[in-house]
């Protein structure tokens, strides 16, 4: 199923002058198709022959891109910093940018302050108690007000607009106020807490207002999506069901879109002689042991690194490990790195790994191969076939693409992929090894479990697996969004079906 072109199956009826507020030049580009997210999908590479804006990688990326050339389309979002947009292209590869410029001061308060201290945190379990500050409550709206009136400025009449992510949740609203003639999607990559956790907010209601002002409103799994609802009718007096909200005069949807990877790409580039023969050379490089064990990671405290570290020690004390026979590689790639937060995550977690290896290595066999940085997407693949055992142990997570991404690249392997159940992927990965992560126990037992190999019982669970992740790829996920979007409940006498 291809990309669903959002104008599909709708005619423009005139609706008359423009609202306040959206006043444009004559020569400004529009478009019928704009994505809002928080950051640009290129980034700057500084180069010999000047600066280029090569993609930037992530799965959000791949899955719009199709869809933006199809259309036209333009892309809304930071591009990190306090970066300059004059110096960003207006157009690359056939898709619009548009920056939205932030200052030092806002970009302490947008993004590392309300966005990362007081947000995330929250939405993951309050795993570590978030912050509540009015100052930074004040430039999260100040900044999302900004991001509405580019996309604003940006749309077409009758335009489809896709916005993402918690960074920007006011934006539905903010932009129904200066656009009544846009259809507005809105989509949470993150998990949605429930109403014990949410009501902590002092914020809470202008946050379910924001969002209430798309059409659609899209979660990672049905259970955010019920979480959601039942809060809009307590803070609000909204009526309607987990899949529908009474909004005024406006029906909003709701529902589970859960986004997958670019299964297809993640394949051909697994079948590549040069990928697979640097899976090999990586098994070589760690002595040719029996099990290698792989953890990725964004580094941060929900994935649950840590409680993977200290599980992994005890069977290394317990001596079903053994540094010579059995290797665990951990990637922690930077995050956040000007938060103090996030530089204590770090340095905690690299003492762990020092703990571990100072206690159960041996010369030329270190127990844990510990990398805190990125890692080219073909190395990553690289690592996916070389490796036996994933660990993928979030404390939460919206759905976590790593483990999808490794279930795509073993296609005709075997493979264990041992996964925690707070995160997404658990409701769809039928077959894979679940594990609580706040038990460091049963995160131990379910490894010494998956020592025991029986590659044609792990062969045929990976292969199921591998065709769920074939099947609900990202193009299906964006395809499917965009249709119910298209279907969704529009201001009447603005749009109406051909």
């Amino acid at each position: 199923m291809g990309p669903v072109p959002p104008t599909r199956g709708w005619q423009l009826v005139d609706v008359g002058p423009m609202t306040p507020g959206t006043a444009r030049t004559n020569d400004a580009k529009l478009s019928d198709f704009v994505v809002v997210a928080n950051r640009l999908p290129v980034h700057q590479v500084d180069g010999e022959r000047g600066a280029s804006w090569p993609p930037s990688p992530g799965g959000l990326v791949s899955a719009l891109t199709p869809v933006l050339r199809e259309t036209s389309g333009i892309w809304v979002g930071w591009p990190g910093g306090a970066c300059d947009p004059v110096s960003i292209p207006g157009e690359v590869d056939g898709i619009g940018l548009r920056p939205v410029a932030l200052s030092e001061a806002e970009c302490d308060g947008f993004y590392t302050g309300f966005s990362n201290a007081t947000l995330w945190p929250l939405y993951h379990d309050a795993v570590r108690t978030p912050t509540f500050d009015r100052s930074w409550w004040n430039t999260y709206r100040d900044v999302n007000a900004r991001f509405a009136e580019v996309a604003a400025d940006s749309a077409a009449a009758g335009a489809a607009v896709w916005v993402h992510d918690y960074q920007l949740q006011l934006v539905p609203a903010m932009l129904r106020k200066l656009r009544p003639d846009v259809r507005i999607g809105f989509f949470l990559h993150i998990p949605f807490p429930p109403r014990e956790l949410f009501m902590q907010l002092p914020w809470r209601t202008e946050i379910i207002e924001g969002i209430l002002g798309a059409d659609l409103i899209g979660f990672q799994v049905p259970g955010a999506a019920t979480n959601f609802s039942r809060l809009a009718r307590r803070l609000l007096g909204v009526t309607g069901t987990e899949t529908s909200l009474e909004v005024g005069s406006r029906r909003v949807g709701l529902g589970a879109f859960p986004i997958s990877v670019d299964t297809q790409q993640i394949m051909q580039q697994a079948c590549q002689p040069d990928v697979r023969a640097r899976a090999r050379q990586i098994r070589l490089d760690l002595g040719n042991p029996e099990i290698v064990l792989l953890g990725v990671d964004r580094l941060d405290y929900t994935k649950g690194i840590d409680r993977r570290m200290l599980a992994l020690g005890r069977l290394f004390e317990d001596g079903v490990l053994h540094s010579d026979r059995h290797v665990m590689i951990q990637i922690a790639v930077p995050s956040r790195e000007l938060d103090p937060h996030y530089q204590q995550e770090r340095h905690r977690l690299e003492q762990l790994v020092s703990e571990i290896n100072g206690q159960h290595s041996s010369v030329g066999h270190p127990a844990i191969h510990y990398l805190n940085q990125s890692v080219p997407n073909r190395e990553l693949i690289a690592l996916y076939l070389a490796a036996d055992i994933m660990l993928v142990t979030p404390l939460r997570d919206g759905m976590n693409l790593v483990a999808k991404e490794y279930v795509a690249a073993r296609a005709g392997l075997a493979g264990k992929l041992i996964l925690s159940e707070f995160a997404g992927a658990a409701a769809e990965l039928k077959g894979a090894t679940l594990i609580n992560p706040h038990d460091i126990d049963g995160i131990a037992d379910a490894i010494r479990r998956s020592l025991a190999r029986d590659q044609l019982a792990d062969k045929q669970v990976m292969q199921r697996l591998h065709r769920i992740v074939r099947r609900k790829n990202v193009h299906l996920w964006s395809a499917s969004f965009l249709a119910a979007l298209n279907d969704a409940a529009l201001p009447q006498g603005l749009l109406k079906t051909s």
